[in-house]
């Protein structure tokens, strides 16, 4: 049986290479630190969040998996990455227990998902 380590990589595609690691410099507060044509991968706190060109254009608004990254203030960051122009996808919810969520479409359509949870502590 495989035995799982946990997420270590969440991928996007984008159409514009560039502009996505402009964006998600500005979303993320860092720089990436592999960046190359073919990928560009930033270290968010020990996980990967990676950019690859799009060769095929997906289906807009379909969105089946949907990561969601750890932040301290859910609705702050939502709104942070609605004024570099994102677009609503999951408004700010309080799930219960503490837990809030919401999500973003990028500029490219990907969705981006967002967590507060107390009661979850990465190792």
């Amino acid at each position: 049986m495989p035995q799982f380590h946990g997420l270590r990589t969440v991928g996007y595609k984008v159409a514009d290479i560039t502009k996505a690691k402009e964006w998600y410099s500005l979303a993320l507060g860092i720089k990436p630190y592999f960046d190359e044509p073919f990928y560009v991968g930033f270290n968010v706190v020990g996980y990967e969040l990676g950019l690859q060109p799009e060769d095929d254009p997906a289906e807009r608004g379909a969105a089946n998996v949907l990561a969601y990254w750890g932040v301290d203030d859910v609705k702050a960051t939502y709104e942070q990455l609605i004024e570099l122009g994102a677009t609503p996808f999951e408004d700010p919810m309080d799930v219960g227990e503490g837990i809030v969520v919401a999500a973003v479409k990028d500029p490219w359509g990907n969705a981006f998902g967002m967590i507060y949870n107390p009661h979850f502590q990465s190792a």
